[in-house]
């Protein structure tokens, strides 16, 4: 082979290294582009996710929503906003105070042992009863079962006040009331199917109805607000309060978990 054949040669060969080099710089400026504009896209789905994302968690809550619901207050109450809610004989000269946490496994461990005996004095016309409820367990433990179930309790209480007081007792009944663990009373199809057991509940349309559009929510939050600004000095439930001052049991600082202690406690309470 000749040189000048070989210059050609090598002449030709650089020029298709450099069209080769050319095509390839094409390709992976290409490549480049595709990869930034993914990139970008990305980024603004991501954006869009984490603002989404923000912006739902920025969303008032079932019950915060409630909070600015109109008030309904249920039939059979008194006061401003409804939340006096007294059971007995008018002619009972004293009133007992009652404040439980519908979640509350001490409370439901006294209405056991002790709701009978409140039942037959305000028959008796012993003492009337006011009830307080609370939902503070909704917010040490979270969940909703403690202000839901005081919903379901104010739509009892719009049937009579026995329905309510009968209702009470099946709340905190062994058979129905759960650990405080378990939000069940979170389920209306749960406080549904206990009201089922109550002869004026069961199978009341209007009680239902109440129970699954939340009518008593606002009210629930109204009743839970009289427990946690109360004047009695209660911070716990259950708590007993009669003329201003706790009845406790004999020696301790708790309400009585006895038919015998609770006795007791009410009678000196009512002697003053």
């Amino acid at each position: 082979m000749s040189k000048r054949n070989s210059q050609a040669a090598k002449s030709a060969a650089r020029e298709r290294l450099r069209i080769e080099r050319e095509k390839q710089a094409k390709k992976d400026k290409a490549r480049r582009q595709l990869i930034v504009a993914g990139s970008v896209v990305g980024v603004l789905a991501i954006a869009g996710g984490v603002g989404f994302a923000v912006v739902k968690a920025n969303e008032p809550g079932y019950w915060e929503k409630a909070a600015d619901q109109k008030l309904v207050k249920p039939a059979n109450t008194s006061g401003a906003q409804g939340t006096t809610v007294v059971i007995g004989k008018d002619d009972a000269a004293k009133t007992l105070k009652i404040y439980e946490d519908p979640r509350c496994p001490v409370c439901a461990s006294f209405e056991q042992n002790v709701g009978e005996t409140i039942d037959q004095d305000l028959k008796d016309g012993k003492y009337k009863l006011q009830f307080v409820g609370a939902s503070f367990l909704d917010r040490g433990l979270g969940g909703e079962g403690s202000k839901n179930a005081l919903s379901a309790l104010g739509a009892a209480l719009n049937v009579s006040d026995e329905a309510f007081m009968a209702y009470k007792s099946a709340l905190f009944s062994v058979e129905n009331h759960p650990e405080e663990s378990k939000d069940e009373f979170a389920k209306d199809s749960k406080l549904i199917e206990i009201a089922n057991q109550v002869p004026e509940l069961k199978g009341n349309s209007a009680f239902k109805k109440d129970v699954e559009n939340g009518t008593y929510d606002k009210w629930a939050l109204e009743m839970s607000k009289v427990f946690d600004d109360n004047k009695d000095g209660v911070e716990g439930t259950p708590s007993l309060v009669m003329d201003g001052k706790k009845v406790t049991a004999e020696g301790s600082e708790n309400a009585p978990q006895t038919p015998e202690q609770f006795n007791a406690a009410v009678d000196k309470a009512l002697k003053g």
